[in-house]
């Protein structure tokens, strides 16, 4: 068993070393972690509309002047989630071109030209077809077929560009600026006939568009599976195994993680918009509110359960010191701290409880308690403050119930490790 044991973890270390050294995972991470203010900003938008502009709910009820700001706040809406295709294939395409050492922004421009020519460019306004790109290729239904087409042009621009036969070389005395702009020329031009040509092939092979297609094929089954109560919770265990070896588990899991919950936020705003139910639960908002609800693993419960149970003076001071970072979320000193990290004695609670936790919001989701939320909190909200702008006092009360559940889901390690500390006393 203890063999088992041990080439389970280092499984888990080979595979978050993978996730971490590869140029690509690493490229769409720190692209996400980037942008996800901006995912944040754009709900608030959402907010501000409620609450300011709208004659039903907000501050426009009594000043109707205050419904002239409807237009800007949909604006911002508009200009970060409508349009987050766009921003996260230049900063992925950057941030890969970093990797390999080429131009960095031409690198990102380049990216965007090429998926803005595999992408419809007409959009149809009543009976008639107009110039223009619509919302699922700009937003959330891009983000797929977006990644994908960032990494391959990259590359595809990499090998062009360091092809010294195809670049046109400017004399010394021309300016750096200048130069680099007529040595990647050549391969801004390939690299756009292939993508052009590619694309329009695409569509006849198909019938579709590549970012259509893609969708259809990929990204819409991925977020079934992503919002189903059994999806999520696999995913959610996933990252606490790898909190459990002292790994940052969201970080390993947000290549997969962060595209699907910026692609259910705005799917829940734009389902607003057209006066329809938010249907995508899992946001960035219920994952901070819920699944990490006072840190990874439910660990502002394991705080108050020592203040409750334990006996340990060790254990008390330390969970003192963790009680205000664990407020905002912050997990990371009773972690590392007590430690939970390799130790047995809390390894069930520390992996399971967040995944105990998401079943506790899904159910309520599924019976029409919790709604699914339109506004994303950024990290470090306190806790009961961060539930109530994203889901209301109903997530208040399931945030709760979350605590709740997992005092008494740590209780009982906590228990043990008093009679581990008398035992270790007697000795």
């Amino acid at each position: 068993m203890a063999g088992f044991s041990q080439k389970f973890e280092d499984g888990l270390m080979i595979v978050a070393e993978k996730v971490d050294d590869n140029k690509y995972l690493s490229s769409i991470k720190n692209a996400f972690t980037v942008f996800m203010p901006f995912v944040i900003v754009g709900s608030f938008g959402t907010l501000l509309n409620a609450l300011i502009a709208s004659d039903k709910t907000g501050l426009a009820r009594w000043l109707p002047w205050l419904m002239n700001l409807k237009p800007a706040f949909s604006a911002m809406n508009f200009c970060t989630m409508t349009f987050m295709a766009v921003p996260i294939i230049f900063l992925i395409a950057m941030n890969l071109a970093k990797y390999n050492k080429i131009p960095e922004y031409i690198s990102g421009v380049v990216a965007v030209a090429a998926y803005i020519s595999v992408v419809p460019q007409m959009v149809t306004v009543g009976e008639s077809s107009v110039s223009g790109l619509s919302s699922g290729a700009l937003g959330a239904q891009g983000l797929f077929i977006g990644m994908i087409i960032a990494v391959l042009v990259t590359e595809l621009f990499t090998m062009l560009i360091k092809i010294d036969a195809i670049k046109i070389k400017m004399p010394p005395a021309v300016p750096a600026g200048i130069a680099t702009s007529f040595n990647v020329l050549v391969p801004i031009l390939l690299t756009l006939v292939i993508t052009s040509v590619a694309g329009i092939l695409f569509k006849m092979a198909t019938g579709s568009y590549v970012n259509e297609w893609i969708y259809k094929i990929v990204q819409a089954p991925l977020e079934s599976v992503f919002q189903s109560p059994i999806g999520i919770i696999v995913v959610v265990i996933i990252s606490q195994l790898f909190w459990f070896l002292g790994i940052h588990g969201g970080l390993v899991i947000s290549p997969i993680r962060n595209p699907l919950i910026a692609a259910a936020i705005a799917a829940n705003v734009s389902a607003l918009g057209a006066g329809l139910t938010p249907s995508q639960p899992v946001t960035y908002g219920f994952w901070l509110n819920f699944v990490v609800t006072g840190g990874a693993g439910i660990t502002l419960s394991l705080i108050f359960a020592i203040f409750l149970f334990s006996k340990r003076d060790d254990f008390k001071m330390i969970g003192k010191l963790s009680f205000l970072p664990g407020l905002c979320g912050i997990s990371e000193p009773i972690v590392f701290g007590l430690p939970l990290v390799l130790n047995p004695t809390f390894a069930i609670p520390f992996i399971l409880n967040s995944g105990i936790a998401t079943g506790i919001a899904m159910f309520a989701t599924k019976i029409g308690f919790l709604p699914c939320n339109t506004v994303d909190v950024p990290f470090g909200v306190p806790v009961i403050l961060s539930a109530f702008i994203s889901h209301g006092w109903q997530g208040v009360v399931i945030q709760v119930i979350i605590l709740t559940v997992c005092i008494f889901t740590w209780a009982p390690f906590v228990l043990i490790s008093n009679k581990q500390a008398e035992e270790k006393a007697v000795d």
